[in-house]
């Protein structure tokens, strides 16, 4: 049976593709491990033609049912609760996602793992999610490694 790791971290704010870069990258790192990668941009190319996305999705809402606020919602907390990891990318990170906090919360209520890479004084930094987090790393190659050893 396959194992499942969420990919979660800011997309609103971003364009598409620097909210998939590093997705796709730890797509490619987890697949020697026979890991899936579910990626809450899978199936939405189409946002690429956008420029930075928006929280609100007002601007691409249009273009498909996963693309709408309650599309985004469902999919996302379906995936956040069904994954055998939640690998959180918060490098970086100049504001606080709101949506990935949500998903760290659904992760946590499932008592799913959590591997975060957060950089110290992240603006992320908050005693509950902290508290959360099972493993917190620097790069995304020690996260791949760190949810590799908890599915092995």
């Amino acid at each position: 049976m396959s194992k499942t790791v969420y990919l979660a971290g800011p997309i609103s704010g971003l364009t598409y593709n620097d909210s998939e870069d590093w997705r796709y990258a730890a797509e490619c790192l987890l697949e020697p491990y026979g890991i899936t990668a579910l990626s809450p941009l899978r199936h939405k190319q189409f946002l690429r033609q956008h420029g930075q996305l928006s929280a609100t999705a007002a601007d691409y809402a249009h273009y498909s049912p996963l693309s709408t606020p309650r599309g985004i919602m469902t999919r996302d907390r379906f995936d956040a609760t069904r994954c055998d990891v939640l690998l959180v990318n918060f490098l970086g990170a100049t504001r606080v996602s709101v949506g990935t906090v949500m998903e760290i919360a659904w992760a946590d209520l499932k008592r799913t793992p959590i591997v975060c890479i957060m950089e110290a004084g992240n603006i992320h930094e908050h005693c509950m999610i902290s508290e959360a987090i099972g493993f917190r790393v620097d790069t995304l190659e020690d996260a791949i490694d760190t949810v590799a050893a908890i599915l092995e």
